[in-house]
């Protein structure tokens, strides 16, 4: 076994098969938190606000609407509204009600202790999330409803399988027997990461042969007019990596080669046997935590020239036929720019006294500020590369919502790190030039487009799912807006705005104490 073991570490760039794709394994620590359901809500009605049309961004103020069973049942005058028994009243004067956030991508069932995570989300109105590491065990938790989800959490929207890598495929002939795997375990898409062209090409026929989407990263070497021609449903952090600059570069068919003739993650040269996989995921995944808090810290320095040539290559027109491809496909993009940001410009000063780090576990800044000085100590020309990618990155987001690419809202987090709140992110795409309302639908609107849901969300409408944000300002004025929450209904249920903080402050001592018994997490003592 240890000379098997030992023959597998030793081929190059195994222990490199996730870089970039944020925890590919979800590990759940013993014991597992009880099984949590949402529970039924009582009748609940919101007078006096302000309903906000998240699709024309028209204002209607002075209304009221009514909660049954979890559901919009009625928005009229305040006067039109007849007395329901048991109905708890709010008075929303002066406010604003929008659909509930959707964080489109996170990794916070990945998390040691997601509980606190969770109620951290939701106190930032997020009312619903797209996991995006998954594997065979989460699934099953969630067939048995044993997830740590409930009345008090966002809801789960979708979930993977496993991470599409080398490690668990190596031959593009095993692409059809693993996507069948991950459908019948219950996944609701295949998410790739680090993997090679031709295993790309072979999942995405796979999955469209058996009706499954397929989202995640493009590998080194792939052409994105290709990818989206040939299905991927949703590409995150605007690749990663160079691919989307190498498709906007006037020098694309040199700099692809280039790519594909030394990717940052080789395919182990034989197909690694199942039980071997199982035996080093936990291998793999001690050895990559450090590095996957920032990819960019331990970029080789060739990689750095390559997206360096990229960028200097720049064609504007191409780049903009690139998104117009994109957008016939529709083909959907997710920036996570403020994960972007934090790879990018992770020196910034402004990291060391961020307000996300009281609520992380000590152990996890720790090494946040490990790998932060690792970044640090990089040559002056690398880092000089990433600040021009962040600014480059600000304006592919503007350019990919002129051209209609689709998109949304996402940030990449699991409260393991600093810097990738949901506040953050919509702050960052109103730097890229996107309007408040644009922001919005991100958030709300387009994540039920995406998931064929826009009958039970996407806006504040009778019959749709009472999963609601209330705000003191107009978020159409300013996108600062968005974080002005004076309350939350998830699923019918109200969370004041002193419910919310109450959130925060027990979600921060738990991570101060980064007690075990965090998974028996409460909201309401």
């Amino acid at each position: 076994m240890r000379r098997i073991v030992k023959v597998i570490i030793s081929v190059g760039g195994v222990l490199t098969l996730a870089v970039g794709a944020a925890v590919a394994i979800a590990y759940w620590p013993s014991p597992l938190p009880p099984p949590q359901r949402v529970a039924a809500a009582p009748p609940l009605r919101i007078d006096n606000v302000t309903v906000v049309d998240v699709e024309t961004g028209g204002l209607t103020p002075h209304r009221s609407i009514l909660i049954v069973n979890g559901k919009i049942a009625r928005i009229a005058g305040v006067d039109q509204i007849g007395e329901v028994p048991g109905v708890r009243r709010i008075d929303a004067a002066g406010q604003y009600v929008v659909p509930g956030y959707n964080n489109m991508h996170s990794h916070i069932l990945g998390a040691d202790h997601p509980g606190a995570g969770l109620a951290l989300m939701l106190a930032e109105g997020v009312t619903g999330f797209r996991q995006m590491s998954g594997s065979e065990r989460l699934l099953k938790l969630r067939r048995e409803g044993r997830l740590p989800l409930n009345e008090n959490t966002p809801e789960l929207l979708e979930t993977p399988g496993d991470l599409v890598m080398p490690l668990n495929i190596a031959s593009t002939a095993d692409a059809g027997a693993l996507v069948t795997s991950q459908k019948r375990q219950g996944a609701d898409f295949i998410k790739v990461g680090a993997t090679t062209p031709p295993l790309l090409y072979a999942i995405l026929s796979a999955a469209r042969k058996q009706g499954i989407p397929v989202v995640g990263h493009l590998p080194e070497g792939i052409d994105p007019v290709l990818a989206s021609r040939n299905g991927i449903h949703s590409i995150e952090h605007l690749g990663p990596g160079d691919t989307m600059w190498i498709g906007c570069s006037e020098k694309k068919v040199a700099l692809m080669e280039e790519a594909e003739r030394h990717p940052s993650v080789p395919a182990p040269p034989f197909p690694i046997p199942e039980f071997a996989q199982k035996l080093l995921e936990p291998l793999v995944s001690r050895v990559m935590a450090r590095r996957l808090l920032n990819p960019a810290a331990f970029e080789k320095e060739e990689d750095v020239r390559r997206l360096q040539a990229a960028f200097d290559s720049y064609d504007p027109q191409q780049c903009r036929a690139l998104a117009q491809e994109l957008a016939r496909n529709g083909t959907w993009m997710v920036p996570t720019l403020v994960r972007l940001r934090t790879q990018y410009l992770q020196d910034l000063p402004e990291y060391r006294i961020d307000p996300a780090i009281p609520y992380l576990e000590p152990r996890a800044y720790h090494a946040w500020t490990e790998v932060a000085d690792i970044f640090a100590a990089l040559p002056e020309s690398s880092r000089q590369t990433f600040r021009e990618g962040y600014g480059r990155s600000l304006a592919l987001t503007a350019l990919l919502a002129d051209e209609g690419v689709p998109m949304m809202t996402g940030t990449d987090g699991s409260y393991q790190t600093p810097g990738l709140s949901m506040g953050q992110e919509f702050r960052e795409l109103a730097r890229a030039g996107l309007s408040p309302l644009k922001i919005l639908q991100m958030t709300t609107r387009d994540p039920a487009r995406f998931l064929g849901r826009t009958e039970t969300m996407g806006s504040v409408a009778v019959g749709k799912n009472a999963d609601l944000v209330l705000l003191s300002e107009n978020p159409l004025s300013d996108v600062s807006n968005f974080e002005r929450i004076t309350g939350v209904v998830r699923s019918g249920h109200y969370h004041s705005q002193e419910e919310l903080a109450l959130m925060r402050r027990r979600s921060f001592q738990f991570a101060q104490s980064a007690a075990p018994l965090l998974h028996n997490f409460s909201i309401r003592s």
